[in-house]
């Protein structure tokens, strides 16, 4: 046997199997990345032309702020919460387990830490946290601002069964123990 017909043999099974290909025009490999989306894309700079970031939907509402005093002492329970329990979160006697001071940030950056931190808390299962608000006694005879917002978030945070300003020792009027609802294990928040 002649090698030269093996190789004609082969190469008219080579051409006979690729009749009618035609030639790639992309000689690079599918990473599997997402193609680009063109009109979103366009959208996205549209948007940072005019300055419009999109807008983080958490629930904390700043609409309707509840104005409250320096030393105003805040307490505030949700339905189904107990006389007895509300007392013995302002008297101090539910541990807290979590704190966070946010007194001298943004009221934006307040809120976005504010939400993590209870996000966490209750991942975790924590019964009751600390926050640290401040009271900022203002020169200009004004409310101050971030006890006053966190006031109006707390009552509207899904997570938050009551809230109480702390005794002294842990912050007075400038902190608030918030009791949490433990969702993984029933029966507790009763």
């Amino acid at each position: 046997m002649s090698h030269d017909s093996n190789d004609t043999d082969d190469l008219e099974l080579f051409r006979s199997a690729v009749k009618g290909a035609k030639p790639l025009r992309v000689d690079q490999a599918d990473t599997g990345k997402p193609r680009i989306d063109k009109d979103r894309l366009q959208a996205r700079r549209q948007g940072a032309l005019t300055g419009q970031e999109p807008v983080r939907v958490d629930g904390l509402s700043d609409q309707f702020v509840i104005d409250v005093h320096p030393e105003e002492e805040l307490a505030w329970a949700g339905n189904g919460i107990q006389d007895s329990q509300l007392r013995k979160l302002k008297g101090g006697q539910i541990p807290f387990d979590g704190s966070i001071d946010l007194h001298g940030m943004t009221v934006e950056k307040a809120r976005d830490l504010l939400w993590e931190f209870l996000a966490e808390a209750t991942r975790l299962e924590i019964r009751c946290v600390r926050v640290t608000h401040g009271k900022a006694v203002r020169k200009d005879g004004r409310k101050p601002i971030l006890k006053s917002h966190v006031n109006t978030w707390l009552r509207q945070h899904p997570q938050v069964l009551a809230f109480s300003s702390c005794l002294p020792r842990h912050g007075g009027t400038g902190s608030v123990y918030v009791l949490l609802k433990r969702t993984m294990l029933e029966g507790r928040d009763e």
